[in-house]
């Protein structure tokens, strides 16, 4: 009935049939479509299909007056987006910011709304993250806190709360940058000025977390992937970790994920998942298959070679985005267990997946590869991402060799 379009974003009044609510009646929504993403905002109204095939005519006077509630719906919305594409700024969660400004002016709705727009487009591993940091936000502050609250001052003291409760400062990064990212959003949505932004230079930055990075030298990698204990399950999961080390240190979630038409010849090339949600330009990863990984394979791999078939039969493609997740998440308990028992046996503490990754980095940097080839083969978007990532392995080698100088002997 009411439309616009403009810029790569329509909108549309739509009868929403897709489920009758209790009165019998169907709810009338704002449909907004962009890169082929479709959101619903409703009007408050509902309507039969009979009635809402008259509404453009109708003389009716009930009718004529949710028409006109209607239309004002579709003019809230098409302001907001008509200003959000004017100043470039277009995206769901700009405008769902600006279409609630009188209630999402405080975090909890923002947290909130972010929280199912992650779930919707799938991002599930996001959603978590945010979901964690929302709950002990609202553990912290309570249900009802405006964003003109949060100040440099709050913040400082909100670190300092978590940091009490021995949450670590990896932990503490991720919760205020996810804090930060809506103060971002609230930014570009108008929802708050430029004076009330609490982060940056001079103001309050978000503390680095540094993870303790474990790197295996190849005398140790050799010894992981050579040990045996008549265990089936060891020498799957073994596999499974020896398989992400070599595919330029593929994390489980995308391992799990790789399909058939993925590897094209002697390469596998995919995309990492972590970043297609946040990164506009999206880099594809290279990475040869070499005859160990042709191996793995071929004795755990999916025997449906199908190109849209997994490469290992750990998912079938029926699940819902959260039941993917913790299946995904459960087969990374199963390697870190296993491949922490061998560790434990060979006297190498911490290995996990995270080591393979760190392992295919550091070797390769130990070897003399150019710095380039290695953040290409990681995914990272630029070399400054790459040289903090290896920063840490080099002082390892640093702290190794210092050792050496007092190495006196008997």
């Amino acid at each position: 009935m009411f439309k616009y379009s403009k810029d790569g974003v329509s909108i549309l009044t739509v009868l929403d049939t897709r489920r009758k609510k209790q009165s019998g009646l169907f709810p009338v929504k704002i449909q907004v479509v962009y890169k082929r993403i479709q959101r619903y905002y409703n009007t408050g109204k509902e309507l039969n299909t009979e009635e809402w095939e008259a509404l453009p005519d109708t003389k009716s006077k009930r009718l004529i007056a949710i028409r006109s509630d209607i239309k004002n719906s579709f003019d809230k919305v098409e302001n907001s987006v008509q200003s959000l594409v004017e100043e470039g700024n277009f995206s769901f969660e700009a405008l769902n910011m600006r279409l609630g400004k009188g209630l999402t002016d405080t975090l909890n709705i923002a947290f909130k709304t972010k929280i199912e727009t992650l779930i919707e487009t799938g991002a599930v591993g996001n959603s978590i993250t945010y979901q964690c940091a929302y709950r002990y936000l609202e553990k912290y502050a309570g249900t009802n806190i405006h964003f003109e609250s949060i100040t440099v001052d709050w913040l400082k003291k909100y670190e300092k709360a978590m940091l009490s409760e021995g949450k670590s400062y990896t932990t503490i990064s991720m919760y205020i940058r996810s804090m930060r990212a809506l103060f971002n959003e609230a930014k570009n949505a108008g929802i708050i000025k430029e004076a009330q932004y609490p982060f940056g230079k001079g103001k309050y930055e978000v503390p680095t977390g540094k993870g303790r990075k474990m790197a295996l030298t190849l005398q140790q990698i050799k010894q992981v992937i050579t040990y045996a204990d008549e265990a089936e399950a060891t020498e799957h999961y073994r596999d499974l970790w020896f398989f992400s080390y070599l595919c330029n240190g593929i994390n489980i979630n995308d391992m799990l994920k790789l399909k058939y038409a993925n590897i094209d010849g002697d390469e596998i090339h995919f995309y990492r998942s972590k970043t297609l949600h946040t990164s506009k330009e999206k880099k594809e990863i290279e990475a040869l298959l070499t005859p160990e990984m042709k191996q793995i394979i071929e004795k755990w791999g999916n025997p449906d070679k199908s190109p849209n078939s997994y490469v290992f039969p750990f998912l079938t493609g029926n699940e819902t985005p959260m039941e993917q997740k913790k299946r995904i998440q459960d087969i990374t308990r199963r390697i870190n267990k296993h491949v922490k028992k061998i560790g434990d046996k060979l006297g190498i503490p911490n290995i996990s997946t995270y080591t393979a990754r760190h392992s295919f980095a550091s070797v390769l940097k130990r070897s003399g590869t150019n710095i380039a080839y290695i953040s290409d083969s990681l995914g990272h978007s630029d070399l400054k991402t790459t040289e903090n990532y290896l920063a840490s392995f080099e002082k390892e080698e640093r702290i190794k060799n210092a050792a050496f100088l007092t190495n006196f002997g008997d």
